[in-house]
């Protein structure tokens, strides 16, 4: 891939598409082959390299995972008070400006509990880019959504991409998301256990060696013109 892309790792259930995220961002050692971010060979690194990689990270897990006991002032200040020597005037300041970007201004002092499935997602968006990662990974961000927030999920996505010039990699099977937001793919296959097409969703949807690979996106083609 390349910087800035909106990466889809996609395909059906059970093809080892979060299997994959998972050794992309260190939670898994794979049992053969290579992780590279740069010239960093991620699992031949030694613990503080990888620590410096992870860094460089945000991620977005599919159930959002933030703690409920917390406020989403609280969570998205997590990996401030963590990892920054910002004093807590300077992490109220990030957190608000955090929160404003994904449409949650005002919302500091709720809990997770009070809000919906889409304002979740966007307060746990909120806190993966605390850090201003480089690199943001998105497990099923459109899991459990309404079509209607699931779309303003994928328009927030893009306006990150562009505004902040993040290297964006997502996992997803939903084709409308992908042909929406994608501009680079891989295609896993769950018979062949392996990757069986990739490049542009937009143009695999049409001229896509395997017929598979066509069927599924073509599964989105009408919500995502319509």
């Amino acid at each position: 891939m390349n910087r800035g892309d909106i990466f889809i790792i996609m395909g059906g259930s059970g093809c080892g598409k979060t299997t994959l995220l998972r050794h992309m961002i260190g939670l898994n050692r794979p049992q053969q082959g290579y992780i590279h971010f740069g010239e960093c060979n991620y699992w031949q690194s030694d613990e503080p390299q990888q620590a410096a990689v992870k860094r460089r990270f945000g991620v977005m897990f599919q159930g959002g995972a933030l703690w409920s006991s917390l406020t989403l002032a609280e969570n998205v200040g997590l990996p401030l008070h963590e990892y920054t020597d910002l004093n807590p005037e300077e992490i109220e300041a990030v957190v608000s400006f955090k929160l404003a970007l994904v449409g949650l201004a005002g919302y500091e002092d709720f809990y997770p509990a009070q809000l919906s499935g889409g304002m979740k997602k966007r307060a746990s968006l909120a806190r993966a880019i605390a850090l201003d990662p480089e690199i943001l990974f998105f497990d099923e961000p459109g899991s459990g959504l309404d079509p209607f927030s699931a779309k303003r999920l994928d328009d927030l996505i893009l306006e990150l991409r562009d505004s902040l010039g993040m290297t964006i990699i997502v996992v997803s099977h939903e084709p409308a998301s992908i042909l929406t937001i994608g501009n680079n793919s891989v295609f896993l296959d769950d018979e062949k256990r392996t990757i069986i097409e990739s490049g542009n969703p937009s143009i695999l949807l049409k001229q896509a060696a395997e017929p598979k690979v066509r069927a599924f996106l073509n599964r989105g083609e009408y919500e995502h013109t319509g």
